[in-house]
């Protein structure tokens, strides 16, 4: 795309994002996962529209040390990592160093996991439709671990969409996955935040609350087969 396209909000985005999906909308084998903080209100937007169960899929980066904002790898809550052998040994980072951040990182998406779902088991990914979806990708490290934790749990498809993301890096993203979705491709990208008249902060209690919120919308739409269908997805997982 020539121009760079700003979204009002994540809710927007994701409106958007859900415009370009509607193929799969109804299926009974779908299932969305949203990248927590951000992805969570994007993913939402989509679910509602595909009406389709909304889970969360930890991916979080690995944060140079002194340099947090830049990446050198990315972790999931399952424990897939994947490591940028090039930059870490152009920063000098010791194996200790990556040993100490990802216990770090791993602790506090533990905490997370155990509080956004109250309990409940992820749902069963295996033999599904799977959309991944974040407000963004920037350099594409923690969705590429994403990527690769969920091909380990053998979806039938798996999609990945976002509103943004620089046209190179879904270039080369493109092969990672069965589809790419996304809104906006711009050539000049500094981050994703530049896209998003509002970007603020996406807090625990939003994330918790959008995750009830559809569960009681898949509910509502589907009745008691789909509580059954998904409590079995979820005893599975």
């Amino acid at each position: 795309m020539d121009e760079a396209m700003i979204f009002e909000d994540r809710v927007q985005a994701g409106q958007q994002l859900a415009q370009m999906l509607k193929s799969y909308a109804g299926r009974k084998d779908l299932v969305v996962l949203g990248i927590p903080r951000g992805g969570v209100p994007v993913a939402f937007e989509v679910a509602k529209v595909l009406q389709a169960p909304l889970d969360i899929f930890f991916s979080r980066k690995l944060g140079v040390p002194g340099q947090e904002e830049l990446a050198f790898g990315a972790i999931t809550s399952g424990g897939a990592r994947v490591v940028d052998q090039d930059l870490v040994e152009e920063l000098r980072i010791s194996e200790e160093e990556i040993e100490q951040i990802t216990e770090g990182v791993k602790h506090e998406l533990e905490r997370r996991e155990k509080l956004y779902r109250g309990g409940r088991a992820p749902l069963r990914v295996e033999g599904k439709i799977v959309i991944l979806i974040d407000d963004g990708i920037a350099t594409g490290a923690s969705m590429r671990v994403a990527i690769k934790a969920l091909r380990q749990m053998k979806p039938s498809r798996l999609i990945v969409a976002v509103p943004v993301a620089p046209a190179s890096t879904c270039h080369k993203m493109k092969a990672e996955v069965d589809e790419l979705v996304c809104v906006s491709t711009p050539e000049f990208f500094y981050a994703i935040g530049q896209f998003y008249q509002d970007f603020s902060q996406v807090t625990d209690e939003e994330v918790i609350d959008l995750l009830h919120q559809s569960a009681k919308s898949v509910a509502s739409t589907h009745g008691s087969s789909a509580l059954k269908r998904e409590a079995k997805d979820r005893s599975v997982a």
